[in-house]
Formats: C-alpha cells, sequence, structure tokens
C-alpha cells in the first residue's frame, strides 16, 4: 500500500505570511487553483481508493478540485485528526510577530519540536499533533485495501510523514517543510511504524509547467 500526502493550495494568509493553524482559514489563491488541478492531473497516474481530508475549506477544496480531475471519483471522508496544528492565540497573526513576540517557540517550532512549548500562547504539542495525525493515517489504513491520498497542512504533515518513518522528534523538521500542492509518498504494507519514505516534497510535475510552488510554513 502507497500513503500519498498533499498540502492544500495556497492560501490568501499563505500570501500575507499569517500563520492560519487548526482554527483559522482564508480562500485559496485564483492561481493555486491551476496548481491544483495540474497535481490532480498528474495523480490520475495512481490507482488511488479514498482520499481523507481536513475539514478545513483549503484542504477540503483541494481534495475536491484533485477528485473532479479524475476520470472515476473516490469517496471523500472528513477528518478532523488531519486538522492543522493548533496555535492557540497566534492564529491569524503575521509570522514576523509571532517570531518577535515568541522568537524561542516559533524557532523550535521551525528547528527542533522536541525544545517547542506552545504553552504561552495555548497551541497544541508536538505528541497532541502527532497522535491525532497518525491515529487517522493508520485507521484509513485499517479501512482501505489500495492506496490512500491525505489531504492536510504544512506543519502537521511535515512533524507527521518524518514520525511515521521513524524520525526522532528533535528530526522532524530536518527535511524542512512541505511546499503547497507537492507529494510525500509512503510504502506501508501494514500500519506498523516505520513506514517507508519514497518521495518527499515531490513538484516535478509542477516545474515542469514553469511554476513555482515554494512557500514554506
Amino acid at each position: 500500500m502507497e500513503l500519498f500526502f498533499t498540502r492544500h493550495g495556497k492560501t490568501e494568509w499563505n500570501l500575507e505570511k499569517r500563520l492560519q493553524g487548526k482554527t483559522g482559514d482564508s480562500a485559496l489563491l485564483p492561481e493555486s487553483l491551476q496548481e491544483i488541478e495540474r497535481l490532480g492531473t498528474y495523480l490520475k497516474h495512481f490507482n488511488i481508493e479514498r482520499i481523507y481530508t481536513s475539514p478545513s475549506l483549503r484542504a477540503r477544496r483541494t481534495a475536491e478540485i484533485i477528485n473532479h480531475k479524475r476520470t472515476d471519483e473516490c469517496p471523500i471522508i472528513l477528518s478532523e485528526g488531519l486538522r492543522e496544528w493548533g496555535l492557540g492565540d497566534l492564529e491569524g497573526v503575521l509570522i514576523e510577530k509571532a517570531k518577535s513576540e515568541f522568537p524561542a517557540e516559533m524557532r523550535y517550532f521551525r528547528e527542533d519540536l522536541s525544545k517547542f512549548d506552545p504553552t504561552p500562547f495555548h497551541g497544541e504539542t508536538v505528541t497532541q499533533v502527532l497522535d491525532r495525525m497518525s491515529r487517522t493515517v493508520h485507521t484509513a489504513m485499517l479501512e482501505s485495501k489500495g492506496n490512500i491520498l491525505f489531504v492536510s497542512h504544512g506543519a502537521a504533515l511535515t512533524a507527521t510523514i518524518n514520525y511515521l518513518i521513524g524520525s526522532p522528534l528533535s528530526q522532524l523538521r530536518s527535511r524542512g517543510g512541505l511546499n503547497n500542492n507537492t507529494l510525500s509518498i509512503l510504502s506501508a504494507s501494514k500500519p506498523e511504524l516505520p513506514f517507508e519514505l519514497i518521495k518527499w516534497n515531490d513538484d516535478h510535475f509542477l516545474k515542469q509547467h514553469g511554476q513555482s510552488t515554494k512557500d514554506i510554513i
């Protein structure tokens, strides 16, 4: 079984460099719709049985556009477990402002999650995020016989994918963040860790059209 992971299309808040988090949300940019369609066209080459998506509008809309590009659309399952990392009081805040108010916390959020403490702004811990995300992946594997696509968010996916391949907490950000509409692929014969990393942050299907997806959270 192969597990496909993609981050939603670029949004207005991504462009403004605001933290969206678990409850914050903003509309997809018009230009991001074309990139999502290119991703959907590329995914037609793979036999995907189900799509699991975060209920956030930016992710759900991404999943719907991808599915519409398929010859035969597959079920889309909404899962609360796939929402973005909860950032509490920082959701909707400009990234630079968050860095200035919580420099240590924001540095560890991007560099070393083993030292990340979201208590000052009432955010989710790394354990809480990994627990709900990995539980969702495992449940999806038990419910499916074929390949699965997960549509979620940058920070939560970056940590989770690295966790699923056996990386320690201190290394969950070692590969950097995920760009919008890229693909990361894991292989797993059963829902027991670690899984095998096949591709990370792949965007060749977007680049061939002269587009860049670079916008890392």
